[in-house]
């Protein structure tokens, strides 16, 4: 009798393991950052086992500034003040794991364009999910980019997003 119930609980626990493995998930989250700018990311994380995952990525940019017209933010010192755009790729290996949560560095590259010139980007940051019924996630950021060849080198900042299993 112990042989077999050591058996189903080998057998249950091997299925809730292969269950984690090899996810695929599309994400979106937005965010601020410091100084005066707002990010949005689309991505593709690609989970391999023990929620360590590769993330490829298409980010947007906006740096707003005070209009000199109006001596506030209005509508197009808002939009047409400085704006990037990059694709890059993450390393994301999971440092926490609770029971309904994970945690993970978020390390990466990327390249793009500020609409005036190539710009390059390295990505660091700490990344928290929680997991939601059917599949779903939700997560937060931590995030610090340093950008090359653009107008601001260094930003850093919050961000929160979601996630959905495609697979």
């Amino acid at each position: 009798m112990k042989r077999i119930i050591f058996a189903i609980a080998v057998i249950a626990c091997s299925v809730a393991a292969s269950a984690q493995r090899n996810a695929t998930r599309i994400s979106a989250c937005t965010g601020v950052l410091y100084e005066r700018g707002w990010d949005a990311t689309v991505a593709v994380e690609h989970e391999g086992q023990g929620h360590n995952a590769w993330e490829f990525f298409a980010n947007g940019y906006l740096k707003w500034e005070e209009c000199e017209v109006h001596k506030r933010v209005c509508a197009r010192s808002f939009w047409y003040s400085y704006r990037t755009y990059c694709f890059g790729a993450a390393w994301k290996p999971c440092v926490a794991r609770g029971r309904n949560h994970y945690g993970c560095m978020r390390l990466g590259g990327s390249l793009g364009s500020d609409t005036h010139e190539v710009i390059g980007g390295i990505h660091a940051g700490y990344e928290h999910s929680y997991a939601l019924p059917h599949g779903w996630f939700l997560y937060g950021q931590i995030k610090t980019d340093m950008v090359i060849n653009g107008k601001d080198f260094f930003r850093t900042g919050i961000a929160v997003g979601v996630k959905f299993n495609v697979n």
